[in-house]
């Protein structure tokens, strides 16, 4: 599937295989990837290996994939789904790929 910006993913992020039947954006995506139970700890490089290339809508407009959020994510290893998602979004966060950013 190719998007308005020339890539070609691996599958729609929009459709059954990207977003399970209807629209999920960033974290929600990047969630469905993981099992709370089965996954963590997690090693970055596998969960790299396994979903890099995985497609991931940001918002209406952008559409990045695994490996482009992963550019800006410090962690090698999370221990638990929770440190998973704080590292992430944090990295989304410091690469301006979310619009909205809450103030402490």
């Amino acid at each position: 599937m190719e998007d308005p910006s020339g890539r070609d993913w691996v599958h729609d992020p929009d459709g059954e295989h990207g977003s399970e039947g209807g629209r999920n954006y960033d974290m929600a995506v990047l969630s469905k990837m993981t099992d709370e139970e089965a996954d963590f700890p997690l090693q970055r490089e596998a969960f790299l290996e396994e979903f890099g290339e995985w497609p991931v809508r940001i918002n209406h407009e952008k559409v990045v994939s695994v490996a482009d959020i992963f550019e800006h994510v410090d962690e090698d290893e999370f221990e638990t789904k929770v440190d998973f998602h704080k590292a992430v979004g944090g990295a989304m966060r410091r690469a301006d790929l979310w619009e909205y950013h809450p103030t402490e």
